[in-house]
């Protein structure tokens, strides 16, 4: 496998327009300081947009953010004809365990930069180095530094994607965690390649996720049917953007990637919605290090795609079909609706089923101590496994 160090290096012309760009933003007339109380706690708003818009514009260190980025490192594969862009930390510990952490919409791989050193040094940061971890951290297809791949690619052909990059790392044997996009990829990981998949761990349970019910199945329980009641009074509520993105994409990318402001309205949106504003929350800084990546690669019309690629391809379960490698889930206050225990049992083998508390859905940038224990928690019992 062909395999390259990268380096981040975005250009001062790119800068630049980026700066010009907001500042001519023209600025919607009709909701300008006309929005009721609700439309504030769900919808990008235009006092925090503006805001945002101005910090972006005056306050904001992009080349603070990239030299931090630069720390982290960062390779291009070839995998398949396909450039993927990763980071991978080997872990410092007497037998580190290899563990490929996915990432979601409308995150990126920027997602885990506090995570990764917690996971690969666990000594450094008050842990104990047997529960250190061969860091990898690919960017989705699409994502940030990776290439965007072709028509019919979804969550399932990026865990294959996944597993030759993992094999090419020389990782015959591995450990799989994911939220969000990154939780589907992890499970198709454990559903095509169990014999390579060690155990995963998830902090969030796919939307598309379906397992088999009906004739031959046991009937649903109270709390698997109210799960049912809210998962679909959110998605009537909250899902018009996962609608949107798996149904018209390329039709959004079009204003999303014209628009800096636009782009950061629509991603926005859902750190201020999603996250716990009891815990350490998600820094503006943070924030728009994410933004900015997707605005410098454009590739937000390339992300969203893989909504579509995954409602053709969605992940759905058979009769007596299972995910084999043990399941560990972190269940944090703030996260979309979660399924019950009861229901993931029906297709997972749970070993540990963890409530957190405190952090919504993007633990890894929000709560990173607390998902980095229960991390090494989860995996502590499943290390002797490598050697059979």
């Amino acid at each position: 496998m062909d395999i390259q160090p990268f380096t981040i290096a975005v250009s001062n012309q790119q800068l630049a327009a980026l700066k010009a760009r907001l500042q001519g933003t023209r600025w919607p007339a009709s909701f300008a300081g006309n929005q009721d109380d609700d439309a504030r706690d769900s919808e990008a708003d235009f006092a925090f947009v503006r805001d945002l818009s101005q910090f972006w514009q005056e306050t904001f260190d992009w080349r603070a953010r990239e030299a931090q980025l630069n720390h982290l490192p960062q390779y291009h594969a070839l995998v398949d004809g396909l450039k993927i862009h990763f980071i991978h930390q080997p872990g410092i510990g007497p037998a580190p365990l290899p563990l490929v952490l996915t990432h979601g919409w409308p995150g990126s791989f920027v997602e885990m930069e506090r995570l990764v050193p917690l996971l690969a040094d666990p000594g450094s940061h008050g842990g104990d180095p047997k529960d250190a971890f061969h860091v990898v951290v690919p960017s989705l297809p699409g994502y940030g530094f990776s290439e965007a791949p072709g028509a019919g690619v979804s969550s399932r052909q990026i865990a294959a994607l996944w597993a030759k990059l993992m094999d090419g790392l020389g990782y015959a044997r591995f450990g799989a965690q994911g939220g969000d996009i990154g939780a589907g990829v992890s499970t198709w990981l454990g559903l095509d390649h169990p014999d390579r998949v060690l155990g995963l761990h998830l902090n969030y349970i796919p939307g598309l996720y379906r397992p088999p019910l009906g004739e031959g199945e046991p009937l649903l329980t109270v709390e698997e049917s109210d799960f049912l009641k809210r998962a679909a009074a959110w998605y009537a509520e909250e899902g018009g953007y996962g609608h949107v993105q798996g149904t018209r994409p390329q039709t959004l990318a079009y204003g999303l990637s014209d628009s800096p402001v636009g782009l950061a309205a629509w991603i926005a949106e859902k750190f201020r919605a999603w996250t716990d504003s009891t815990g350490q929350g998600v820094s503006r800084d943070a924030m728009l290090t994410n933004i900015s990546l997707y605005w410098f690669t454009n590739t937000i019309g390339s992300s969203v795609r893989l909504y579509r690629e995954n409602r053709r391809q969605p992940l759905q379960f058979g009769p007596g079909e299972r995910v084999r490698p043990p399941l560990n889930v972190a269940v944090f206050p703030r996260e979309l609706p979660m399924p019950p225990k009861s229901w993931v049992e029906r297709v997972y083998d749970v070993h540990r089923w963890t409530i957190m508390p405190r952090g919504g859905h993007f633990a890894a940038m929000e709560e990173p101590e607390l998902l980095a224990a229960d991390i090494r928690a989860a995996f502590r019992p499943l290390r002797e496994r490598r050697e059979r």
